[in-house]
């Protein structure tokens, strides 16, 4: 593919389509340069160096799964309905587009994600979603964390074939849901205690 036409937009579209098919960790600006037929030295007019490009990536495709996420939860019913679809989302978009996924585990500077509109959506919907619970500060950010860490974790172990019962693997993820779903209800308060709230949702 010729030099002329390369644009910081194009390249980061092809290095995450590179991480899908060889993993994030194989995005090399070596890998992408091979990709367009260029020399690596070609690449820093649009970039400044392997660390700016997976920055790039990881902005990329926080903006996708933000979109799809959002998509699925529109105009549905706020509590399980919601986080049903907000789960599903996420899930398909780690099991489809891993490499992609991968680079929205990377933490990137702060001042760029306060920058950047597609993550601001991605706290928009996600802490639009915990607030229909009523939940606050600092509960918000712990719940938001819970979220992450059950959905990530889970996804990399499917992804791995790691579950190894013949319990069918979408069964048990239903009731992961419903039990998130039960817990947010019940928030525990401080030192585990129930916090009194009147809960929005059921």
């Amino acid at each position: 593919m010729p030099r002329a036409g390369l644009t910081p937009e194009r390249l980061v579209a092809a290095a995450v389509e590179l991480a899908d098919e060889v993993g994030f960790e194989g995005v090399t600006l070596s890998a992408l340069a091979r990709r367009f037929g260029v020399k690596d030295a070609s690449l820093y007019t649009h970039v400044r160096g392997l660390k700016d490009l997976r920055t790039r990536m990881a902005l990329l495709a926080g903006g996708e799964m933000t979109a799809r996420i959002a998509d699925a939860v529109e105009g549905r019913e706020a509590g399980r309905d919601t986080l049903g679809a907000f789960a599903a989302a996420y899930r398909a978009y780690a099991l489809d587009h891993p490499g992609r996924y991968a680079a929205t585990q990377i933490r990137i500077d702060q001042d760029l994600v306060t920058d950047s509109p597609a993550m601001r959506r991605t706290a928009d919907v996600t802490y639009g979603m915990l607030r229909a619970y009523g939940l606050d500060e600092p509960d918000l950010t712990d719940a938001v964390r819970l979220l992450r860490s059950t959905f990530h974790g889970y996804c990399a172990l499917e992804s791995t074939g790691a579950f190894g019962a013949p319990r069918d693997v979408q069964a048990s993820w239903d009731r992961v849901i419903d039990a998130l779903h039960v817990l947010l209800l019940n928030w525990p308060g401080e030192k585990g205690t129930s916090d009194g709230r009147t809960h929005p949702v059921r």
